[in-house]
């Protein structure tokens, strides 16, 4: 058992007559955790700009809420009502009035 060990060790299997088999296998498993490493940073990658991508919409949607919030206000009547001011139009003072139409078919 001591001495399957140390050969192990030592490498002999990698030089031996017969080591072709080892080698073969060994190449194989090298492309296998290439691939595998390769992957692994791929799916990171993608990890970080699934976050980066969050955070932007984020940002986006807290822009939307303070344009939407902004509106709403410039739409209130008072607001028109100081902007049409400071242009020199005022409210009129009579009421507006229906205006029916008759057909005469």
């Amino acid at each position: 058992m001591q001495k399957n060990i140390s050969s192990i060790l030592k490498g002999k299997f990698l030089v031996s007559d017969d080591s072709f088999k080892n080698w073969r296998m060994i190449i194989f498993l090298s492309f296998l955790a290439i691939i595998m490493i390769a992957s692994s940073h791929s799916a990171d990658k993608k990890v970080h700009e699934i976050a980066r991508l969050t955070n932007e919409v984020k940002e986006l949607r807290s822009i939307m809420a303070e344009g939407r919030k902004a509106h709403m206000k410039l739409k209130i009547e008072s607001s028109v009502r100081k902007k049409m001011l400071e242009k020199g139009l005022r409210p009129s003072e009579t009421p507006p009035r229906k205006i029916k139409i008759v057909s005469q078919n």
